[in-house]
């Protein structure tokens, strides 16, 4: 925390008035000083140099220890020792400066910063590789308009791509999310409205589907659906499958969610003789609704990036296949599986690039998520609001119109 000192202020009273009023020995009055505004937080010179001398002399100290005297080697060590010298450096130093209990906290603001600083690093690195392996496939038209039907191991980047994955991963995603939601939130809406003896196991056993091994979902639907009933392995076989990862992520969002809703809103549907159904029908899905579309969303981003279902439910293919119910159908993390393994540079391409068109897809997942739950429960829309306001103006008008009778007044003296 920054703070200024403030100049001494002057008493108030008679006193304190003929002292600031008080002329020097020039003869001239001192004016009274204006007020500064005192900043709290924010980051100053100090903190600046604080950090940049300890992460200098750590590194120093660590190049010493690691080139020079102890016999270690490898980057990872490395940089560890060197977080660590850097956290006692900079512990010390600030201990020249501040009080206790301001290093401390100082020292908790800078591990937060840096864990942070590090999560994003991580991820532009994992970005920037994908994006660096990929870009030459990712980079030509073809790779988003056509499939490996018609191009081998061999052929040029000009020639092939990944429409058959896209269309094979959006059509099991779809139909994946049409099964999932409606039985996700209908038992959350058990959960959390009807409870019972029931509820208890229903969430215990939702919670451990939360934690179920990918490949174990995919094995579960091989056993039952393909092997037992059987079906061939299909996109549909493969959102069966995706389903069952889906359905415990959506579940628990939207109990969630749903939990938030203020229990007098339901008080006052029930005072109004309203009944359960339509309380959570008309009153608490409607409330919860960014939340919901939150929930559904985040188990869609979870779902369009599974391998291990897929692979043992869809098979693979190098054709286009459009229909999700008759042959085998590819997926963008199936694909992106059997092409980065082949030993040809133009294969490990055009998995790379699927890779990042995945990524693609998972952020714009995620941002509509935030988008869309950035909404308070029962927060309206800049549309619904707007209706509202139309509504309100037309009736209104049609309150004034009422108002006038059918019979206006005239002036005295015509006829």
């Amino acid at each position: 925390m920054t703070t200024l000192d403030l100049p001494p202020v002057a008493p108030p009273g008679p006193a304190g008035a003929a002292a600031s009023a008080e002329p020097d020995a020039t003869g001239a009055t001192d004016a009274p000083r204006p007020e500064k505004k005192l900043r709290i937080g924010g980051v100053t010179r100090d903190d600046v140099l604080t950090v940049a001398g300890a992460a200098a002399g750590s590194l120093a100290l660590d190049w010493v220890l690691y080139e020079r005297v102890l016999p270690f080697s490898g980057a990872f060590g490395f940089l560890i020792c060197w977080y660590l010298f850097f956290l006692a450096g900079y512990s010390v130093l600030g201990r020249l400066q501040w009080n206790p209990m301001m290093v401390r906290d100082r020292l908790v603001a800078v591990v937060a910063w840096s864990s942070g600083l590090l999560v994003v690093a991580l991820i532009a690195d994992q970005i920037g590789y994908v994006a660096g392996r990929g870009r030459e496939a990712a980079q030509h038209l073809n790779f988003f308009t056509e499939s490996m039907e018609h191009t081998g191991p061999l052929d040029q980047l000009t020639s092939g791509g990944a429409l058959n994955a896209i269309v094979g991963s959006l059509e099991q995603l779809g139909l994946a999310t049409l099964f999932a939601v409606p039985l996700g939130i209908a038992a959350a809406v058990f959960m959390s409205e009807v409870g019972g003896r029931a509820a208890r196991p229903v969430r215990t056993l939702v919670e451990a589907m939360t934690a179920l091994p990918s490949i174990v979902a995919g094995l579960f639907i091989l056993g039952v659906v393909i092997i037992t009933f059987g079906f061939e392995k299909s996109g549909f076989a493969a959102s069966l499958a995706l389903t069952v990862m889906m359905m415990p992520i959506v579940t628990r969002a939207a109990e969630v969610v749903i939990r938030l809703v203020p229990g007098t809103l339901r008080e006052a549907s029930y005072a109004l003789g309203g009944s359960q159904w339509r309380t959570v029908w008309n009153v608490v899905l409607p409330t919860a609704r960014p939340g919901l579309v939150t929930a559904v969303v985040l188990g869609m981003a979870r779902g369009v990036g599974e391998t291990s279902p897929v692979l043992l439910t869809s098979g693979f293919t190098s054709q286009f296949n459009g229909n999700p119910f008759d042959g085998h159908q590819v997926s963008l993390p199936l694909y992106i599986w059997n092409y980065v393994k082949q030993p040809y540079d133009g294969m490990i391409a055009r998995g790379f690039a699927a890779g990042l068109t995945l990524m693609g897809v998972v952020l714009v997942l995620f941002v509509t998520a935030r988008v869309i739950g950035g909404r308070r429960p029962g927060q309206l829309t800049r549309a619904q609001r707007r209706r509202i306001d139309r509504e309100a103006r037309r009736l209104e008008a049609a309150a004034a119109g009422a108002a006038a009778g059918p019979y206006p007044l005239r002036p005295q003296g015509q006829p």
